[in-house]
């Protein structure tokens, strides 16, 4: 069995381009059924902001393997000087059973996360090809945003006209990538990006919704933090797309309050799965704004950890025992 710490899973590389792609293939491994996901619990005591997700899946196909993600989101931390989220994740051989691998969960998490926005952003932009040069709205400078930020540079930086970068906790220059700092502002109010933007991606760790106005004509909202839109902003909203509608249509996400006050039904959406495999942005007029609500599959970790853990072997990083 494989142990791998975050600081060796890092010296791996964050490769973008390979990572959207796995996520693809899993998307489609996912469409011909061949997985099993049950709806994650959720661990909560004393604290009720925090949670313990526990993640079981098995992933078919040219995959072939089964495991958990155990994470851990506790937003104090933040005022502790510690990450929000700890997590690790096991990988299973599917025939046997036989763990295979252990990962520190850090920086699984983030490359499975970005590269689901990452997958979304480029089905979109195939679709509109004019939405370029892309105005990129980041709300939230945590490792999810600064994960993205640097996922987006790498995977559509000929096509990037600038960065917005928000978070009320403050944003440090030198955080900046120095190849983009002179596209990059820091802005003091949410506003100042959300109007000009037309790729928003909320990546916040907010106790309460703040965004209360529509989107900009034809924008795409990645709604990664799922808990920031108030329902005056999203009720208008006609294209709207899920990772999977039982996981996200619960836990008080946007895509629950839209569910709850404006009567969205899972009819009212399209799926990852049908964005990539039946081609569904292109059943929507490209002025209207897409919202894209992920909750986190299970599938999408276990293809992302079993991409790393070869990537390892490969280098011989990690420890095997």
């Amino acid at each position: 069995m494989l142990v791998l710490n975050d600081g060796q899973i890092r010296s791996l590389g964050f490769r973008w381009p390979e990572l959207a792609d796995r996520i693809e293939r899993a998307v489609r491994v996912l469409d011909n059924g061949d997985f099993a996901q049950p709806i994650k619990p959720y661990l909560r005591y004393r604290d009720p902001r925090n949670r313990i997700i526990a993640m079981p899946a098995f992933l078919g196909g040219e995959f072939d393997m089964a495991g958990i993600k155990w994470i851990a989101s506790f937003p104090g931390n933040l005022e502790l000087g510690l990450p929000r989220a700890h997590g690790v994740i096991v990988l299973n051989r599917a025939d046997t059973g036989q763990p295979t691998a252990i990962l520190a969960g850090g920086a699984p998490n983030l490359l499975r996360t970005a590269a689901v926005s990452g997958l979304m952003l480029r089905r979109w932009l195939e679709t509109r090809p004019e939405a370029a040069p892309l105005r990129i709205a980041i709300f939230g400078w945590g490792p999810i945003g600064r994960a993205h930020f640097d996922m987006c540079a790498s995977l559509f930086g000929d096509r990037i006209g600038r960065f917005l970068l928000h978070d009320p906790r403050g944003v440090e220059a030198a955080s900046i990538p120095q190849a983009w700092r002179d596209r990059t502002d820091i802005v003091p109010e949410w506003q100042e990006a959300y109007g000009g933007c037309n790729v928003c991606i909320t990546c916040t760790v907010a106790d309460r919704r703040y965004i209360d106005r529509p989107p900009a004509d034809g924008a795409l909202l990645l709604n990664v933090s799922l808990r920031d839109y108030r329902i005056e902003a999203l009720r208008s909203l006609q294209a709207i797309v899920v990772d999977d509608w039982e996981e996200v249509c619960r836990e008080n996400t946007d895509i629950e309050l839209l569910h709850r006050e404006n009567g969205l039904l899972p009819a009212g959406t399209a799926s990852i799965a049908d964005v990539v495999c039946r081609d569904a942005l292109r059943g929507w007029d490209p002025a209207e704004p897409v919202l894209f609500c992920p909750m986190g599959m299970a599938v999408f970790d276990l293809a992302v950890a079993g991409y790393l853990a070869g990537l390892a072997r490969q280098a011989g990083v990690g420890t095997e025992i």
